[in-house]
């Protein structure tokens, strides 16, 4: 499992020029799953994601986590987290977990996630807009 997170003032997914899920304040999660991920990754990482000081305190020193910071999650899953260019200019992605086996652990992700903090869905392999205007900015990459 692969999680691109970053921290943002605003983020929203539109689909067919419609908006699907719109956030302030919070992190925005580009979302992907490979063939051994399982619901213990899952559930790591959503704690992982939801304890993740990387909001400021009241010196400036990134120390709080979204939960300190009452934000919102924005989550877009995105197969293309496990493209592999190595070998050539055409990106594999034969390590991403096929669609009908990933859409189940995302939808057991963000359900995770919002035992948490409120969690905000993209639509799952649809073409999606996402706008982020990212705080910082602060990006982090975290894998299980």
């Amino acid at each position: 499992m692969r999680v691109i997170v970053q921290r943002c003032k605003y983020g929203k997914v539109e689909v067919d020029e419609k908006v699907i899920s719109e956030i302030n304040v919070g992190l925005v999660l580009l979302v992907g799953f490979t063939h051994q991920d399982s619901e213990k990754e899952i559930c790591s990482m959503a704690k992982k994601i939801a304890n993740l000081r990387i909001f400021d305190d009241e010196l400036g020193v990134m120390n709080k986590s979204i939960l300190d910071v009452g934000g919102e999650i924005l989550s877009v899953s995105q197969f293309t987290l496990y493209g592999d260019a190595k070998k050539g200019n055409r990106p594999s992605y034969i390590k991403a977990l096929n669609g009908k086996e990933a859409i189940k652990l995302y939808e057991k992700f963000n359900e995770e996630l919002n035992k948490y903090v409120r969690t905000l869905p993209g639509v799952f392999g649809a073409d999606m807009q996402v706008y982020i205007q990212n705080d910082g900015p602060v990006t982090i990459t975290l894998e299980m």
